[in-house]
């Protein structure tokens, strides 16, 4: 069941969060050569997941927000947004708690593994330099072919 006052703090946190954070830092990066804004997301958004409803809504906020936004700030600063699947996090510690959960999450991924707090950072690092120099606006799915794929 989804509560109101659930949607509110997912909002808060993570769609505005976003919105205060960029604001603070754009008079700075406005006037840096090749800035650029990384967002997250998450697969929910695009797979419709059940129990996702709350995170997937304030989630599909961000890729909005960051689509939007790469338009408002271009050329000056790119803005894009990493969607992963379920990465091995403390934050999904309880969903990855033992081996059989730990198996059965990586049996849903076409890559047949768990995503990895370096998959993430490396997608955010390539979007943050110049190498992506030519790329804003864009969703970014590092998800084990989750969103795209079916084997």
């Amino acid at each position: 069941r989804v509560s109101v006052d659930d949607m509110k703090e997912a909002m808060d946190v993570n769609l505005y969060g976003a919105l205060k954070a960029i604001q603070w830092a754009y008079p700075v990066m406005r006037k840096t050569p090749n800035a650029a804004v990384v967002l997250f997301s998450t697969v929910a958004v695009s797979q419709g997941m059940p129990f996702h409803t709350v995170v997937a809504s304030a989630k599909g906020a961000v890729e909005g927000f960051a689509k939007s936004l790469a338009a408002e700030f271009a050329p000056k600063v790119r803005v894009n947004c990493i969607a992963p699947s379920l990465t091995d996090t403390e934050l999904a510690g309880d969903l990855l708690r033992d081996d059989k959960r730990r198996e059965a999450s990586a049996e849903r991924h076409p890559l047949k593994r768990i995503g990895q707090r370096e998959d993430i950072a490396h997608a955010a690092q390539y979007l943050l330099g110049e190498e992506s120099s030519w790329v804003t606006g864009q969703i970014l799915h590092v998800d084990g072919g989750m969103s795209s794929v079916r084997v």
